[in-house]
């Protein structure tokens, strides 16, 4: 599907925790569960073909409201990265900061995942964040991805931005010491 906007991943009636935690129950809520709360058997999270860290989206995902919410719900759920061929700005962000990879590829690249998943659910897709590639292994296909270089080093270690900050401390710090010295040379 295109244009899953942020209250389809995350409906606004479960937005009432200030933590991270839980939000991977409701997620796709309205798609995945009947109004007495039976998983709807169509729905392809439910169906259990399909399973895996990797949720592969149609364009625009990610539109709507800017809440974070919905990077929460995903990681939540067990997804480590999304793919599509586009996705809003404020979203990709939010996944981002949340150690949650957006990896955006080209339409074609797009449509041979589906493909290739449609035809066996046991797929497998590799995301290289080191070398920014997206691959099928088994059908030699491969495209490269950008992601901004900060946010590249706090997926491969695991950083929020405040660890990022404290792993660069010995180099803050001795740039601040010449910084100093060479200010007390100056005089």
């Amino acid at each position: 599907m295109e244009d899953i906007d942020t209250d389809q991943i995350i409906p606004a009636r479960f937005l009432k925790a200030t933590t991270r935690e839980g939000f991977g129950l409701n997620v796709f809520r309205d798609w995945r569960y009947d109004m007495e709360g039976s998983p709807k058997p169509h729905f392809i999270l439910n169906h259990p073909r399909y399973s895996g860290e990797i949720l592969v989206a149609g364009r625009n995902f990610g539109c709507g409201s800017s809440r974070e919410h919905a990077a929460w719900a995903l990681s939540d759920y067990g997804f480590t990265a999304v793919v599509s061929s586009f996705f809003a700005d404020i979203f990709k962000n939010n996944a981002l900061n949340n150690s949650l990879l957006p990896v955006q590829v080209s339409e074609e690249f797009l449509q041979k995942i589906f493909r290739a998943a449609f035809a066996d659910p046991k797929t497998v897709i590799h995301i290289d964040v080191e070398k920014q590639t997206i691959s099928i292994p088994g059908l030699q296909l491969e495209e490269h991805f950008d992601i901004n270089p900060h946010k590249k080093i706090c997926i491969m270690n695991g950083y929020d931005d405040i660890d990022y900050l404290l792993s660069m401390r010995d180099k803050t710090e001795e740039f601040e010491k010449a910084r100093i010295h060479d200010y007390s040379l100056a005089k």
